[in-house]
Parts: structure tokens; sequence; C-alpha cells
């Protein structure tokens, strides 16, 4: 349905501008901006999905990418339609491309989405599939009635969005995971139609003004983002900017989008990208979307030993202490882990709202 949308101005004109992502459409009556979900409609800017989703998922936390929130819980996991990114090699290029019609979407309100949490333990909600910023007032108000469940809020997102709007969005979040998809400006102009400063603006403020749980992961892409020269910059820059205890996850490509041609990312690539980055002075370095139980597991910096020992999504041993140390030397491991282990260890399964 249509609700008010926030963050736009009228121009002169008699068109709107949305003030929303660094994208800033100017819409005329009747036309929507490039993310799809927002509209100008008699004068107004309206958000046309809220309280619709394109589906629900319980998911293991692990599988977001979050390593250090709360390891082995449960997400229930959910997107609207729509992006304000256009990346070439979208995994979810159906639901963020396709231009999925309103009345394709489930009714999904706040409440309803808080008790199906609720009734399936799962310890946190995940805005995932599409962007969810584009949807921020829809997941202002349902990060709200969830709190008040004691549900904890997630956001899985490229982070393409404006200082002002993004204070209150992530303010409202317990965690993210933010894509952050090279480390040059060509990249993002070439193959997501966006820019690279955003995106850094956005994990810098994460990082230093919110109490939001920060992870990072970056896709390699054989020939677009994989050479040792990138890899090696972005890793100097999340360890002089964010600070060396902030997980960084890199996963391989395979073919998706309008990429299905390229090739998937060698091992090798994620091996060498993990070993830059951990020379860089980076502690947590972890490998994704191939079978590589050394490249999920958690080790202590201080003395090397393996904490929390992985295989895919499933946490094989665990052996942090309650407050979340190591029990050889007592490094505190930054992140958020339970008193009681917290292993469901589940598979991932398509959840109908209650």
């Amino acid at each position: 349905m249509n609700a008010p949308a926030r963050w736009w101005h009228p121009l002169p004109d008699g068109r709107i501008r949305c003030d929303l992502c660094p994208r800033d459409c100017t819409l005329h009556e009747g036309q929507r901006g490039a993310c799809f979900t927002r509209k100008m409609q008699d004068g107004q800017m309206v958000l046309t999905a809220y309280g619709r989703s394109s589906g629900f998922c319980l998911d293991p936390i692990e599988k977001k990418p979050l390593n250090h929130f709360y390891p082995g819980s449960s997400v229930l996991s959910f997107g609207t339609a729509g992006c304000n990114l256009a990346c070439k090699f979208c995994q979810n290029w159906e639901i963020s491309h396709a231009k999925t019609q309103e009345d394709e979407l489930l009714p999904a309100s706040p409440e309803r989405i808080a008790q199906s949490a609720l009734s399936c333990q799962a310890r946190s909600v995940a805005y995932t599939y599409n962007d969810p910023v584009i949807s921020a007032e829809y997941v202002l108000d349902t990060a709200r009635a969830y709190r008040e469940a004691g549900i904890l809020n997630v956001a899985v997102t490229a982070g393409y969005i404006h200082p002002e709007p993004a204070r209150e969005f992530f303010a409202a979040m317990d965690a993210a995971n933010v894509d952050l998809k090279a480390f040059t400006d060509g990249f993002y102009h070439k193959l997501c139609a966006g820019h690279l400063q955003p995106v850094l603006d956005t994990l810098t403020h994460i990082h230093r003004e919110t109490n939001c749980w920060l992870e990072i992961t970056t896709l390699l892409i054989p020939g677009q983002n994989d050479q040792a020269a990138e890899i090696e910059a972005l890793s100097a820059w999340v360890a002089e900017h964010l600070g060396p205890d902030v997980p960084l996850h890199f996963t391989a490509f395979h073919g998706a989008g309008r990429m299905q041609d390229t090739p998937p990312t060698p091992a090798a690539t994620l091996l060498r990208a993990r070993d830059i980055a951990r020379s860089a002075g980076l502690h947590f370095v972890y490998m994704g979307n191939i079978h590589d139980p050394a490249g999920a597991t958690t080790y202590c910096p201080g003395c090397g030993t393996a904490l929390i020992a992985r295989d895919w999504h499933h946490i094989q041993a665990y052996r942090l202490t309650p407050t979340g140390c190591c029990p050889d030397c007592g490094h505190v491991i930054p992140g958020h882990f339970s008193s009681s282990l917290d292993h469901h260890n589940i598979s991932p399964r398509p959840i109908r709202l209650s």
C-alpha cells in the first residue's frame, strides 16, 4: 500500500526531489524514482510498498553474513522490492530490478512480522534480499515493533544513503552487514550506477556514531575488483578508518544477474585476499560462498586458537566464555555473544506469516 514518505522536498518547477539516497531523483507527478518504490503522487512523495514483502525465510545469522552477532542464532529474513543501485551482478535480480508490482507482494504489517518472529523463536529480524534503505519509513516502523517485542534488528545493505536518513536508520539497527562492492569509483559507476564515497561515509558513520554492530562483505568478481592492489587499498582503509576488529567477509562470485557468463571466483583469489587483509592488520577476515571451514572460523587474535569453528553456516565448535573471551588467553572478542549458547544450526526454510 502507499504511505507518506519522508526525506524529499519540492522544486520550483513543480517536481520533487528525493533526499533519501545519493541518486537524488527528481520526479514529475506519477513518476517513480530509480528504486521503483518512491513515487510522486498528488504533489507528495509516497512509499508504494509499505507493509508488503516479497517473502520470508528463517535463516542462520551466519548467512547474512554476521559471524560476531549471536553466532548460531536464527534470524527471520524478509525484503520488499526494488533497489537504488543497479548492480549488473545482483543475485536477487528478480526482486530488486524486475519492477515487481505491489499487488504481487505479501501483506506484512510490522506487528504480524514480529508475531511470526516470536513464534519461530528468531532472535532477530533481517531486512534483506533487496536494499532496505529504500523503504526506510517501513523499516523504521517495523524496527520499533520488534524492539517492543524484544527482537533485534539487522540490516543487510549496500549503505547507499544520505547522512541525515542514515543517522535515523542505523540508530534503529542492532547489527548491519554493509556490502562494500569494490574500492574504486569506476567499479561503482560502471557496474552499479553509483559511487564509492557515500558507502565509505556510511561505514564510518555506523562505526563511529552508532551502537550498531558492523560487518562488511566484498564480493570478489574475476577481472573486476579482485586485483591485489585494490584489495590492499580496501583493507588498509578498513584498518585505518574502522579499526582491526570490524569483520571483513570476502565472498566468491557465481554467475548472476546480467553477468551469467563471468566465471566463478577461484578459491585461490579468496585465500590471497584473506592473506592481504590479515597482513594489513585486520583480525577477523572470513571467506564465503565456498567450502572452506578454516576461512569461516573465528580465531583469537591474541593466541591464534580456533574459537568458533564453522562449516558453511553451521557451528561445529564454540569455545568462547560467557563474556565473549578466549578461554586460553582471555582476549576479548568484539561482537555480541549470548551467555547461553544459541546454536540452533538451522537450515534456511521459507516462512509463512502467522
